[in-house]
This record gives C-alpha cells, structure tokens and sequence, in this order.
C-alpha cells in the first residue's frame, strides 16, 4: 500500500500537540491592525488550539501525526 500524502497547507499551517489538540496560528493578523482594539491584538498574540469541530477537519489531512 502506498504512503498517504499529508495535504502542504495543513503541513504549514497546523501542529500536533502532545495531547493530540490541532494547534494554528491566531486568525485576524495579517493586516488593518490599526482599526482593531488594542484588547483584540493582545489577545491574538502566539497561537491557539482549534474546537473539537474543527480538529475533525483538519486531522484526516494529516494521516501521520499522532
């Protein structure tokens, strides 16, 4: 049987952690920082872990993370 390839934008995009949670980057960053609150920009700092429903898209994308 083949290797099952992972799809490249998970592979850039997602993480695994050691509990098995889908860990991306914050949304909402890339650009308009000056009309969004400062409240929102330091909250939006590092990264964050994905809901249980997202999770379930994104983990068949990425067949050899644990």
């Amino acid at each position: 049987m083949p290797k099952m390839k992972t799809k490249s934008s998970c592979k850039k995009r997602f993480k695994i952690s050691a509990s098995g949670r889908v860990i991306a980057g914050q949304a909402g960053k890339s650009h308009g920082m000056i009309k969004r609150t400062k409240k929102f920009i330091r909250n939006a700092r590092g990264t964050t872990t994905l809901s249980k429903a997202d999770e379930q898209i994104i983990k068949p994308m990425m067949p050899y993370s644990r």
